[in-house]
């Protein structure tokens, strides 16, 4: 793993709240809040419900974008933002290892047919710094 990557993955790793947006039916941005993490390959995953409206504009475009890592403004070292392409996964092997009883107020169970699971897989990912003007960019294939 390069040392850009291994920084990136530092910032991603832990399971946190992050800032997804993604183009609505008439081609305009729509930013909610989500919450999940990225594996070692940088692929991002969060759960979801069939139904949202999320899942609606990424079946349209899979084209989304990730914002996280600003987790308290005077505390925060590094920062992320992810430019990629979404998947929405029925997978009981990725509903399976996503699930927590935190997601029992959403859902039945792993095995609910409403639950999903998101991933996004990134073509770039900007690594931003409170110590540094510039972004750092890792793309795909690095």
């Amino acid at each position: 793993m390069s040392d850009l990557k291994a920084r990136i993955y530092e910032v991603a790793k832990e399971f946190q709240v992050m800032n997804l947006a993604t183009i609505t039916d008439d081609g305009k941005p729509w930013v909610r809040y989500v919450a999940g993490f990225a594996n070692e390959d940088l692929e991002f995953r969060f759960c979801t419900s069939l139904c949202s409206n999320k899942v609606r504009h990424m079946r349209k475009n899979p084209n989304v974008h990730l914002s996280l890592g600003a987790k308290e403004i005077m505390t925060t070292k590094n920062w992320l933002q992810v430019v990629g392409t979404a998947e929405v996964s029925t997978s009981q092997n990725e509903r399976d290892a996503m699930w927590s009883d935190g997601l029992k107020a959403y859902f039945k169970g792993p095995d609910d047919p409403n639950y999903a699971v998101v991933i996004i897989k990134p073509s770039a990912i900007q690594l931003g710094s409170m110590s540094s003007n510039s972004m750092e960019v890792w793309e795909t294939g690095q």
